[in-house]
């Protein structure tokens, strides 16, 4: 079996807090969510973790701004960022949330749009196993529902039937 490189969705297995009252308690963990961006004009979508702390290679030398017509001159490129929370249940792991956040990237002109508020709402609906991706449209759902697929057969599977739907329907 041939090993995949690059990023493995991570699974928690165990609470680190479980039964723990003190320091930290209420802490949320970022261990089981992955940023999956999707690249409309390329149609690919991809992982790239330094979007957790909004370093992606599509992110960097760019200073964010919230006008995007000020970004939407030539040399623009759309991108979803994803954010997919996975769990491990009773039949093993799975997808559980899943939601979208839409930025433009201008690297000639080091200028970028997004609305911060809805990435961090987005991030926080999706680790609450929310799924929220209708404004994608329907050839980024298939795009992100083939990446999801390949990535891991498995977690597509045991996944909800609102995710799968969400992305096939």
């Amino acid at each position: 079996m041939t090993q995949k490189k690059g990023f493995n969705f991570n699974i928690i297995k165990n609470d680190p807090l479980d039964g723990h009252k003190g320091t930290n308690i209420g802490a949320i963990s970022l261990d089981n969510i992955a940023p999956v961006f999707i690249d409309i004009d390329a149609q690919e979508a991809f992982i790239d973790i330094g979007a957790m702390h909004a370093r992606a290679d599509v992110e960097k030398g760019v200073k964010w701004i919230t006008d995007k017509e000020t970004v939407d001159v030539d040399g623009a490129k759309p991108y979803w960022l994803c954010w997919v929370t996975t769990e491990r249940g009773a039949q093993g792991p799975y997808y559980a949330g899943l939601t979208a956040a839409y930025l433009l990237v201008n690297k000639q002109i080091r200028r970028g749009f997004k609305s911060m508020p809805e990435h961090v709402n987005m991030m926080d609906r999706s680790m609450k196993h929310k799924v929220m991706i209708d404004q994608i449209g329907a050839e980024n759902k298939r795009i992100l529902a083939k990446f999801l697929k390949t990535h891991n057969e498995e977690m597509w599977h045991n996944s909800s039937d609102e995710l799968r739907q969400a992305l096939e329907g």
